[in-house]
């Protein structure tokens, strides 16, 4: 059956938006459409490819555990999960593990979790969660009420309750805020769908010193920054700082689903059988694939060309900028880089992100008015230098 664009229309939710070009095929950092084009890839799926399409060290696990076992359910545990978590727990301030299959599941278990605790140690008083204006955790009820944006969780009826928000990189509102009742701050330790927003310097710290102080867990929420994004494993490694439950998901399966939850012994307790659980999570296949990913990500060559690739192309982008005059700044960690539009082209990234892929490169936006950039954390120096010469010829479209 031959497939169109326009079958979209007729057959699907008509809750996303989808570009009007097909893809078919990726490799490494470059995707075809039906028609045969090529594309460079800056999205990477919205930092989820992070080796890029078709690896061949997760096409080879896939393939090897797609003929050894499927699924199984939490009935029975097995082994790729077991080898999995062993490496996140040996690599990270984690000594448990939880399976998920997305980051929103992952951000779910960690706020039940977080209440569970709290009543459990210090009675029903203890609910609040507080987190931050223009963050992201996910689109189930309760992580999108607890995500900074009220447009994604207004228009569904009652909200899940003992929700506050402040705004991020603000401590003094935190301090106001935050009680002897709050079981959980949640944050991004880099805001990505807020805007690609950086933690201002002792922020991070402040948050963990308020939490400390009121006996409330620090919740961090890695599924867009961790698993290499930013240069480390993860990136609360570099803020001198560590939470007391973390979420990964997006590239931890490379674009395999799964999402993960990391926690102590002292705080997973609270979980027992029956608590909370997933019929997915933990599945062979994804942890098998994740696994692979990884053996290549955890490695000082890898991480090390993030940083390497982050500072190419911001090099690239003040060239174009030079020229065209059109970001006021460009900012993020690594392979999550954000580029804020100037008041003369404000609420319109949209518009660059139609102009690219026109030109041969996949970007995204973070908000109207910011280009969001997540490429493959191996990414080729060819290829940043490419699409970024794609993009280019996007901007100049745009400002015309």
């Amino acid at each position: 059956m031959p497939v169109t664009r326009e079958m979209f229309n007729d057959v699907m939710v008509p809750n996303y938006n989808p570009a009007q070009m097909v893809p078919v095929k990726g490799e490494g950092s470059r995707v075809w459409d039906q028609a045969g084009k090529e594309y460079i890839d800056f999205a990477g799926g919205i930092a989820v490819n992070c080796l890029g399409h078709c690896h061949p060290a997760m096409v080879n696990a896939l393939q090897e555990q797609s003929q050894k076992l499927w699924h199984l359910s939490n009935v029975f545990t097995n082994e790729p999960a077991i080898r999995l978590a062993k490496k996140l727990t040996d690599a990270t301030f984690a000594d448990r593990v939880y399976y998920a299959n997305s980051g929103a599941e992952a951000n779910e278990a960690a706020l039940k979790l977080a209440r569970r605790w709290a009543i459990d140690v210090y009675g029903e008083k203890k609910q609040k969660i507080i987190a931050f204006t223009k963050g992201f955790h996910g689109r189930t009820f309760f992580t999108v009420t607890v995500g900074g944006q009220p447009a994604y969780s207004e228009g569904f009826g009652p909200k899940p309750g003992a929700i506050e928000h402040v705004p991020y990189n603000d401590a003094d509102a935190l301090a106001k805020l935050i009680d002897d009742e709050t079981c959980a701050v949640m944050m991004e330790p880099l805001q990505g769908e807020g805007g690609v927003v950086p933690p201002a310097q002792d922020f991070v710290k402040q948050v963990r010193e308020l939490c400390d102080k009121h006996n409330a867990l620090l919740i961090f929420d890695e599924v867009q920054t961790g698993f290499g994004r930013t240069g480390t494993l993860y990136a609360y490694e570099q803020l001198g700082v560590t939470p007391d439950i973390l979420t990964t998901a997006k590239s931890l399966g490379g674009g395999f689903p799964i999402g993960a939850m990391l926690t102590t012994d002292a705080i997973a307790e609270h979980l027992k059988p029956g608590t909370h659980g997933s019929t997915y999570g933990g599945n062979p296949l994804a942890c098998a694939v994740s696994e692979a990913v990884f053996d290549v990500i955890n490695t000082e060559t890898v991480l090390e060309g993030v940083k390497q690739r982050e500072a190419l192309i911001k090099e690239h982008l003040a060239a174009i900028n030079e020229k065209y005059n059109v970001f006021k700044e460009v900012r993020g960690k690594g392979c999550l880089l954000g580029a804020e539009l100037t008041e003369q082209f404000e609420g319109r990234a949209r518009d660059f992100l139609l102009a690219g892929q026109e030109h041969g490169v996949m970007v995204l936006v973070a908000g109207a008015s910011v280009i969001r950039f997540t490429p493959s954390l191996i990414i080729p120096e060819e290829d940043i230098k490419e699409g970024l010469k794609r993009f280019e010829q996007a901007v100049a479209q745009v400002v015309g």
